[in-house]
């Protein structure tokens, strides 16, 4: 076996080198079946997860009487779905009311939850961890139960009917993402603050000029999560949307459903077409958001 002079080999392996880097062992060259396993449960859970995708593009594809032939290759290509549903429903109008809906929600919930996650983490007084306690009881609280409630606070404000109730509730934080942040501040050194406030920091510099800038990676996260789950909801759109003008995606949806069922014919292939298209924005923006994501993961992993 030759030997570089530069990553020299004690007992069967290759060391790291000045530069950092290392080579395989002789023992993983040798044994290379043994990560067979993990690599065919990764296929597998690829194939579970990326098959539905797969299908609604192929039955998009499709014309009416082939949606639901479970062939992932159409036998006959209608391209011409995507242009009818422009036709059927003002989908453009719908992405931008999502759009606008989910960046309230997503701006107003991040920021509200991590200044109360700065507020557990940072500061220390009597109590704390009892309320702290009883924020994060409030997410076995069912939403049916305080549905009614809430929708007759709005309708006594008088905002049913428009787009405030989709994302206003965030301004009042999230107890998940109240957690999720409180764990990312607790990871940041107390001495960078105690270092500020010798400085004549304030509280709103130690929260905008050290804590948010250093938990960009969290941050991200709840903003994205947020905007997936404003994105897809259902049920706040159906309680207070009346006007056709103001739904968002999964109402428009919905409604699409409803005016096919109600001429007794559905045309599947115009709701897979508008499926999809509603479908690409979030895999936009998971795909520019992956980088922020990982970082976040792995460096609550590196905490705990």
């Amino acid at each position: 076996m030759s030997v570089s002079p530069t990553q020299p080999v004690i007992g069967g392996a290759q060391v790291p080198t000045d530069d950092g880097r290392s080579g395989p062992t002789r023992r993983d060259r040798a044994r290379p079946w043994k990560r067979a396993p993990y690599l065919i449960a990764v296929a597998l859970a690829g194939v579970v997860f990326t098959y539905p995708f797969v299908w609604l593009v192929s039955a998009s594809l499709k014309p009416r009487t082939e949606v639901f032939d479970n062939a992932l290759v159409p036998k006959t290509w209608q391209w011409s779905n995507f242009a009818d549903v422009w036709d059927y429903a003002p989908m453009l109008s719908w992405i931008g009311n999502s759009a606008i809906v989910g960046i309230a929600a997503a701006v107003s919930v991040t920021i509200s939850s991590a200044l109360v996650a700065f507020g557990f983490a940072y500061f220390r007084f009597p109590g704390r961890n009892l309320l702290f306690g009883l924020v994060l009881a409030t997410m076995m609280l069912p939403q049916a139960v305080t549905m009614i409630p809430v929708y007759l606070i709005w309708n006594e404000i008088g905002l049913t009917g428009t787009q405030v109730p989709l994302w206003a509730q965030n301004i009042f934080g999230s107890a998940f993402y109240i957690f999720l942040l409180r764990q990312f501040f607790l990871g940041l050194p107390r001495e960078l603050f105690e270092a500020a406030r010798i400085d004549g920091s304030g509280f709103g510099g130690l929260f905008w000029r050290i804590a948010l800038p250093l938990c960009r990676p969290a941050l991200a996260i709840v903003f994205v999560f947020e905007i997936q789950a404003s994105w897809n909801d259902l049920l706040k759109p159906l309680i207070y949307l009346q006007d056709t003008a103001l739904f968002t995606v999964p109402r428009g949806l919905k409604s699409i459903i409803d005016t096919f069922g109600n001429g007794g014919e559905q045309h599947w292939e115009i709701i897979m077409a508008a499926s999809l298209i509603a479908t690409i924005p979030m895999i936009i923006i998971f795909a520019i958001a992956q980088k922020h994501i990982i970082e976040g993961i792995a460096t609550q992993g590196r905490k705990g």
